[in-house]
């Protein structure tokens, strides 16, 4: 018996890094549970496993998954019912924007950072991509910074063909297990070139319109930074949903309108029409922007499994 993390997933193939250093190409025994959770996959990256593996058998077989200190999970992209886990056992979740090309709506950030909340992860927002925005378009980007940071969620401006960024991201990422997630093509696999050459992950040639390799990422893995630490490198997502949240339990994921929702005339105040909502005055007042406010609504009057893509 040996024990060891999960650091590859391909479907029903697991790559197993041993605590001897050993990589063990494996498959689940048997079906798990997992604390009732339905996802479709049983087995993620930076799962702690047993597994068992002889030297003249070709592969091991996963006989055990310890429980998980902590997990990031979205819905399943076609089974609204189901969720898929992206990375488990993790130290911080970082989302990767971009403003355009493509574009990443603040309400696909808001929805990472609630998922991250309700899961307890320290979520951090890199926008990539600096060199190709315009002066306007900085601003703009200043200004979510502003937001998000306000919110409790450091955020960080990179570019990969200036090295905008780099060296202040490096040491962020060590003595840590880091998930690195976002839309194809934001340049996640790019990044994390630029950080460590020697991963070498594989991306599309550069090309003008995107100023960075497109996103070739297939299945999460994880990758160890010669710095230090480790990123699980996902690949990119056209849709987040939150999932295992009551409608009146979603402000407790939004920290700054959690914080104001004390002062609130009713206790079960939705913050969305009642009079007397602390939540609502200060947004007028601008304690809490309004388009985190907005984002809250849009996720407040959302049908469960439907994703709605108001661009704020």
């Amino acid at each position: 018996m040996l024990r060891g993390t999960v650091i590859k997933t391909t479907g029903s193939w697991h790559t197993v890094m041993t605590m001897e250093g050993r990589e063990i190409l494996c498959k689940v025994k048997g079906k798990f549970r997992i604390k009732g959770i339905r996802t479709t996959n049983t087995v993620a990256v930076g799962d702690n496993v047993d597994i068992q593996h002889t030297e003249n058998e070709g592969m091991g077989l996963i006989l055990k998954i310890y429980p998980r200190r902590n997990y990031i999970i979205r819905k399943a992209i076609n089974l609204s019912r189901e969720s898929h886990i992206i990375g488990a056992n993790l130290d911080q979740a970082w989302l990767i924007a971009t403003l355009r090309d493509p574009v990443t709506f603040s309400l696909f950030i808001d929805r990472f950072l609630v998922t991250a909340e309700a899961y307890q992860i320290p979520a951090r927002i890199i926008f990539n991509k600096w060199d190709i925005y315009n002066q306007e378009e900085k601003e703009q980007l200043k200004e979510w910074k502003y937001i998000y940071e306000k919110a409790g969620y450091p955020c960080l401006f990179t570019s990969v063909i200036t090295g905008k960024g780099i060296e202040e991201l490096r040491p962020a990422l060590n003595n840590q297990l880091n998930v690195f997630s976002g839309n194809s093509g934001v340049g996640k696999s790019s990044l994390i070139n630029k950080l460590d050459p020697a991963l070498n992950q594989r991306t599309d040639s550069i090309s003008e319109a995107h100023h960075t390799g497109k996103h070739t990422t297939t299945y999460p893995e994880m990758l160890n930074l010669s710095s230090g630490g480790s990123i699980i490198d996902t690949p990119g997502i056209s849709g987040f949903g939150t999932v295992d949240i009551e409608k009146n339990e979603l402000y407790h994921f939004f920290p700054e309108i959690f914080k104001s929702a004390a002062g609130c005339q009713f206790h079960n105040c939705t913050h969305y029409h009642e009079p007397g909502c602390a939540v609502q005055k200060a947004v007028v007042k601008g304690e809490i922007s309004e388009m985190r406010y907005g984002n809250y609504l849009s996720m407040f009057e959302e049908e469960p499994g439907k994703y709605r893509t108001t661009p704020w």
